[in-house]
């Protein structure tokens, strides 16, 4: 699946700064409607390791109004979080209504880290797929818009981004060590990639991949499929009423 995708698309500068400004623009005044009629919205950023999953939900959120998003960096579970069911941890950070959660990394991190590390068991990471179903069903169903974003790179790019970062000191020392994990065992991370978005593609909570060798084609493709997103839902809440 992820190798037929074009990773070669790209937009002209000028063009991005044009279109970017708008869709900062639009973003913001959508996230200000969500606000004023209730709609509860949660942002997934998934993706590859230097993908730019951090420097992307970073850019997202500066025009954003900081009184009504909260930002969740999901890590490995703390001890205590471990005696705990294993959703538990993701249902206390959902957002009020009207209010929008981003997770950079989330429950996702059972089926890929987790699965492809063996932190977990086969039996317990086959079983999340059905877990994060019914989670995901669970907060659509109570009116969450749910939109879910995979980053993809291919495995080159990967591997010259990681190169670029280990010759920056600061990068060096903010290195996630579970990216390089990936291009040791990106084979096996690649079958949990496409398992992951086929078995959790759903009507309610669909993901979106994004092409992001570019990063400003990623960030103008990320910017107008969660305002769809978060218009759509707008629509269907009029609607109802």
């Amino acid at each position: 699946m992820l190798e037929k995708i074009d990773l070669s698309k790209t937009i002209d500068e000028a063009v991005y700064k044009k279109r970017i400004t708008d869709l900062r623009a639009r973003l913001y005044l959508l996230q200000r409607q969500c606000w004023d009629a209730g709609v509860p919205s949660i942002l997934v950023f998934e993706g590859w390791g230097a993908s730019g999953r951090g420097a992307m939900v970073n850019f997202l959120t500066q025009n954003l109004e900081p009184r009504v998003f909260r930002l969740h960096m999901i890590l490995a579970p703390r001890s205590s979080e471990e005696c705990m069911p294993w959703l538990w941890r993701f249902w206390i950070k959902i957002p009020n209504r009207g209010e929008m959660a981003i997770f950079d990394q989330s429950w996702y991190r059972r089926v890929l880290i987790e699965r492809v590390e063996k932190r977990v068991g086969k039996i317990v990471w086959k079983q999340a797929f059905e877990d994060i179903n019914d989670f995901e069903r669970a907060l659509a169903d109570d009116g969450y818009l749910i939109h879910k974003i995979f980053l993809h790179i291919g495995k080159d790019e990967q591997k010259r981004r990681l190169k670029a970062l280990a010759k920056d000191p600061i990068s060096k020392k903010m290195r996630d060590p579970e990216d390089r994990l990936q291009q040791k065992r990106y084979k096996h991370y690649l079958e949990a990639v496409e398992e992951m978005l086929m078995r959790t593609e759903t009507e309610w909570a669909p993901w979106n991949i994004v092409e992001a060798n570019d990063a400003r084609f990623a960030r103008v493709k990320v910017f107008e499929t969660a305002i769809q997103r978060l218009e759509s839902a707008l629509a269907l809440r009029k609607g109802g009423k």
